[in-house]
């Protein structure tokens, strides 16, 4: 995959505050990533600097081959969709969609015939004479996507732009923003602070966190893989537990966890030479059964078996949300399928047996 955006070492710096610390990056062509972090991590200002509205203190910013670092916004092939989405209230549909192509002085017959094209890209054909205030928030939403692509950029900056819809309209533009990527194959930069949202919509997560890009790789590495403690904590649900080593050998690695549960690791996952580290356990992992039942637990996670007791019991519609101690006292939070209508019914108090297969222990090194 040819990359379309590169970011060499940067740094932006405000007075004495770091928002970005020497970041590089790569994006392919055509891909859609994502830049994942809570509020203040610097995600905002990654977007920012790719779109000229920021200079970097130290570093370099490519677009399509091309050295832009000092370019201006209007010089540089991207276009950006704002949270806010930024209409011109008193312009019709086709007005705000076609302002860009007037700036640009496109001749008229073209942009007319652009500003139509785009707006049945967006699925909006026939709103055209409508003013925003006329709109729902998912119309609004598609005539600001609308006005970035009627003007054919290379690369799309999208600053949290579903963070004011509800959220069914935003599960449903999720999934049409990620058919329109694909349709059109523009490179996509996402900025949100939703992790089903990246983990929904992204070729690739940048994970940010103070300045500095955590973990990058696909939905399916961040979430079973998470190379840190921040990661695991912050994408998805995850019992992070302390553990220090009891014995070890060449093909496994006996731990105890944070309250006293005794696991079983992969050697090949423990960090060489650490005495120490931290194990990340996703909830839906846990394989819970009945004490009476223990044929229901995996005969692959047979290395991990342990008895607790559920002390609480949380309804979620299609799962149910269990919190399990253990007899040594380890809690922990797990995820079952709720099977009330035809299967096991769990419920505070209950004892239950538990297993855990080894390859679903993530071991990240302590920090």
């Amino acid at each position: 995959m040819a990359t379309m955006v590169h970011l060499r070492g940067v740094t932006k710096r405000f007075g004495t505050f770091d928002a970005v610390r020497d970041v590089s990056l790569e994006v392919g062509a055509g891909e859609f990533l994502t830049l994942l972090g809570p509020s203040g991590c610097g995600k905002t200002t990654l977007l920012r600097l790719m779109a000229g509205f920021e200079a970097p203190t130290v570093g370099t910013v490519e677009i399509g081959g091309q050295d832009v670092t000092r370019l201006p916004p209007y010089r540089r092939p991207v276009n950006q969709v704002f949270q806010s989405y930024a209409l011109f209230p008193h312009l019709t549909v086709a007005e705000n969609v076609g302002f860009g192509l007037r700036m640009q002085r496109v001749a008229a017959a073209e942009g007319q015939a652009r500003v139509r094209e785009a707006l049945a890209l967006v699925s909006l054909d026939g709103l055209d004479a409508r003013r925003p205030h006329q709109l729902s928030g998912g119309q609004r939403q598609r005539v600001a996507l609308a006005r970035a692509l009627v003007c054919r950029p290379k690369v799309l900056l999208l600053d949290e732009p579903l963070s004011a819809l509800d959220a069914k309209l935003r599960r449903a533009m999720q999934l049409e923003l990620k058919r329109l990527q694909r349709q059109l194959g523009i490179t996509f930069v996402f900025v949100t602070h939703d992790q089903e949202e990246a983990l929904t919509m992204s070729d690739r997560i940048a994970i940010v966190h103070e300045g500095r890009i955590e973990q990058l790789g696909t939905a399916h590495e961040i979430y079973h893989r998470p190379a840190t403690r921040f990661a695991a904590d912050f994408v998805g649900q995850a019992n992070l537990l302390e553990a220090r080593v009891l014995l070890q050998d060449e093909a496994q690695v006996r731990v105890s966890v944070t309250g006293g549960l005794e696991l079983t690791v992969p050697r090949a996952a423990w960090p060489a030479g650490a005495m120490k580290a931290l194990i990340a356990m996703r909830p839906e992992k846990v394989h819970v059964s009945r004490l009476a039942n223990p044929a229901a637990a995996p005969a692959a996670a047979a290395t991990n078996l342990f008895e607790a007791r559920i002390e609480e019991e949380i309804f979620q519609g299609a799962t149910d949300q269990l919190v399990i101690v253990t007899a040594t006292g380890t809690r922990l939070s797990v995820v079952v399928a709720n099977e009330s209508a035809y299967g096991e019914i769990f419920h505070a108090g209950d004892h239950v047996s538990c297993a855990l297969h080894a390859d679903d222990l993530v071991v990240v090194p302590a920090e």
